[in-house]
């Protein structure tokens, strides 16, 4: 763990900030992870990202290989699930969830025919559904917070993967280079950019009236506007996360995706990424984490989704 990381200080009570698992809930909690990541692949028109237009920046993805490898991960998210119910966070469960993660991708790789289309959200969203889990998850009341989902997910990514590959990632070498913290803070510090960037986002689009397309733009452009995205920085270095920070803060300062100059701000970001043959693929992982917590409130009576305590 990178000695800078702020983990969540241990508190009593993490199984009982929700009921007890039953079995169709890790099934139910598996289908919303899927999902969500096809939802947020389907998010279109995304600053060169894979969406329903095209295949951005990725010459070796497509919308159809992203639906694939979702699906393909639906198994994985379910074994997350098994593994995590009636435990706490501990290196125990950590190694366990490690373990299925790593057969997950295997599994992903497999359907893309050695695309990476998911490794990052594997991760991400994985993290997520043993954090769902262990809060408890009911899908009339939601069952948990999502802090207290994200504090327990935060809690299980500090403890470390003793079984890791010795092999250096393209995250790691890019993390070292930049002192940037990846996925691997953002989940330690409790998914920061998802709680306080696309979460707020997402729900205040939809309180001005936007559409629900639009509504999930603005979160993907929230979270880049402050993510340090060691996608783009392995793929163009530091101009690519400029461009990227700068054009999303640009387009939401000129009213978001909604609006006609928010709509060429986006533009214009999405010329500027594909000149430099990158992508915001950590955001797009994040997006879909965002999406996956907003999938576990409970609707109102009036049909809205009512904000978190966040």
């Amino acid at each position: 763990m990178p000695a800078h990381a702020v983990c969540p200080a241990p508190r009593a009570g993490f199984v009982s900030c929700g009921g007890a698992l039953v079995e169709d809930d890790a099934m139910r909690l598996a289908r919303l992870a899927t999902n969500a990541l096809i939802e947020e692949a389907h998010v279109t028109p995304k600053p060169a990202l894979v969406d329903r237009r095209g295949s951005g920046a990725h010459r070796d993805l497509s919308l159809a290989i992203m639906e694939r490898s979702a699906f393909s991960l639906e198994p994985t998210f379910v074994a997350l699930s098994r593994a995590s119910q009636g435990k706490r966070p501990s290196a125990v469960l950590r190694a366990e969830l490690a373990a299925i993660g790593r057969d997950g991708e295997a599994v992903m790789m497999n359907a893309t025919q050695g695309s990476n289309a998911h490794r990052g959200a594997i991760w991400i969203v994985g993290l997520l559904v043993a954090g769902a889990t262990i809060c408890g998850y009911d899908e009339r009341t939601a069952g948990g917070h999502a802090e207290a989902i994200c504090a327990t997910a935060a809690q299980i990514a500090c403890f470390p993967d003793h079984g890791a590959p010795l092999a250096e990632s393209n995250g790691a070498r890019v993390r070292a280079r930049y002192g940037v913290g990846g996925a691997r803070r953002e989940a330690q510090e409790g998914f920061p950019h998802v709680l306080h960037g696309g979460l707020p986002a997402l729900r205040a689009a939809r309180r001005r009236g936007a559409s629900e397309n639009a509504a999930r733009i603005d979160a993907l452009l929230a979270i880049m506007a402050t993510l340090d995205d060691t996608c783009l920085l392995h793929r163009a270095g530091l101009d690519a996360l400029d461009a990227a920070k700068s054009g999303a803060r640009e387009a939401l300062a000129l009213g978001g995706s909604a609006t006609p100059s928010g709509r060429a701000a986006l533009e214009r970001l999405e010329i500027q990424l594909l000149r430099l043959n990158a992508s915001p693929g950590g955001a797009a992982d994040l997006l879909a984490a965002t999406l996956f917590i907003d999938g576990l409130a409970p609707v109102r009576a009036d049909g809205r989704t009512p904000a978190w305590s966040i």
